[in-house]
């Protein structure tokens, strides 16, 4: 079975792009649903146009780049995604007997947000996360998006509440991060972990003071 992801339009689209090389590095297949209002983040981020009739050269483009958008920083291999027109409510994921193991929304807009704590389904993005959460399915959201006013606060406890899991795009410091690469993984993998995972991405808290700082 599947993973979903779905990208929605918040800045961010690197994050997407290290979790789509996870997964696809983990074995994992993707269903891949990518938003209107992303298409244009992608362009102004990366410069490349996700079309859906070029859709697999246009990921492979968007894959092969780093996070400081050097393109062939990666060699993806797109064999093992399956992608969805947003626009397209009759797809397989809009449907509960369509078998998938959950969904990882990432990045996840406050827009996003809202219409899935709400229930909108006014994409097939939003319908899919519907689709999860009544199927009692995972469902992890990055919310990327600062400062969050009381009405996203709300829509997110509604997530929670939903049995969504909830992980902001927040990267930390105490892997050792040394490139904008990193802070990016990082981010990807705690993604990874809500869903269950298995990743290499950063370097894992040990117990060990100090242990992110740079040897001389």
């Amino acid at each position: 079975m599947p993973w979903i992801v779905g990208v929605s339009g918040a800045s961010g689209t690197p994050y997407a792009a290290a979790v789509l090389r996870a997964l696809l590095a983990a074995g994992e297949s993707v269903d891949l649903v990518v938003s209107r209002a992303s298409r244009l983040t992608l362009l102004d981020e990366t410069g490349i146009s996700f079309r859906d009739a070029h859709w697999q050269h246009d990921l492979r483009e968007w894959l092969a780049r780093g996070a400081d958008g050097k393109p062939g920083t990666f060699d993806p291999d797109v064999s093992g995604v399956r992608h969805w027109s947003a626009g397209d409510l009759a797809a397989g994921p809009s449907s509960g007997s369509y078998p998938t193991k959950g969904m990882l929304i990432v990045p996840a807009s406050t827009a996003c947000v809202a219409g899935v704590a709400l229930g909108l389904s006014k994409d097939l993005l939003q319908r899919t996360a519907s689709v999860t959460l009544k199927e009692r399915r995972r469902l992890v959201v990055a919310v990327r998006e600062t400062p969050l006013d009381g009405r996203t606060l709300r829509h997110l406890v509604a997530l929670d509440d939903a049995g969504a899991s909830v992980v902001p795009a927040s990267p930390a410091f105490y892997a050792g991060a040394t490139h904008i690469q990193d802070l990016v993984d990082f981010v990807a993998g705690r993604v990874l972990d809500a869903a269950g995972v298995g990743h290499g991405l950063y370097r894992r808290w040990r117990g060990d003071l100090g242990g992110a700082r740079p040897t001389t």
